[in-house]
């Protein structure tokens, strides 16, 4: 628990985290998306990655749902993995799966996920974090941006990855996120290696736009 003078532990991973936040969030391949640089093709690619990243993350949720440290976080009307399903479906038609391959970072990060839910609980609680609370805010950006670069229907097929149907109020779902944050039960050396992990999510989410950048210069 916090003590009385120390700041709450979700104001330090958002402090402490808040460099790595702020490049991935302007990369060039986020800011060439958003900017309306990039055709669709790019906007589903991206979707695609994200679906590698969210089955891992969800997947292992089953699992930990009854664990002192990640079950509290394990919130049904958070799953994205039907939404960004149907997005794929719509923006790459039927059979998508087959086609989707992650590149070589996702794959990464997928993996590393993949481990904190099997052997690390508070670790799986970072990278839950550094997904879902930037899915409630800043991805509301994007859907915005997708909506009026392509066309798609307001919070409909193509964007529904972003649209949280049963949270009808976000700035208070976010607030009592941050509030089991707080709460967590753990030392101030385990709280510490979450800061990092959240830091190693949000480095391991840029390396994935970097890729994308990477990929999309070359068939520009």
């Amino acid at each position: 628990m916090d003590t009385p003078s120390s700041p709450p532990f979700s104001a330090r991973i958002r402090t402490a985290s808040h460099e790595q936040h702020t490049e991935a969030e302007n990369s060039g391949f986020m800011s060439a998306l958003l900017g309306g640089r990039l055709g669709v093709e790019a906007y589903a690619r991206y979707t695609e990655q994200l679906w590698f990243v969210y089955r891992a993350l969800e997947e292992g949720a089953a699992a930990l749902r009854h664990d002192p440290v990640a079950g509290p976080f394990i919130r049904p009307e958070l799953m994205r993995t039907p939404s960004l399903e149907r997005d794929l479906a719509h923006l790459r038609g039927a059979g998508w799966e087959r086609a989707a391959a992650p590149l070589p970072a996702t794959r990464a990060y997928a993996a590393r996920v993949r481990e904190c839910a099997a052997t690390w609980p508070a670790g799986y609680v970072a990278h839950h974090y550094t997904r879902y609370l930037g899915d409630l805010s800043g991805g509301q950006i994007i859907r915005d941006r997708a909506e009026r670069t392509w066309g798609f229907a307001r919070k409909g097929d193509g964007v529904r990855f972003y649209v949280f149907e049963s949270i009808p109020n976000p700035a208070a779902f976010k607030r009592g996120y941050r509030e089991l944050l707080d709460a967590v039960e753990v030392d101030e050396l385990e709280r510490q290696r979450v800061v990092e992990e959240c830091r190693r999510a949000f480095a391991m989410n840029t390396a994935v736009f970097r890729e994308l950048g990477e990929e999309f210069a070359r068939s520009a």
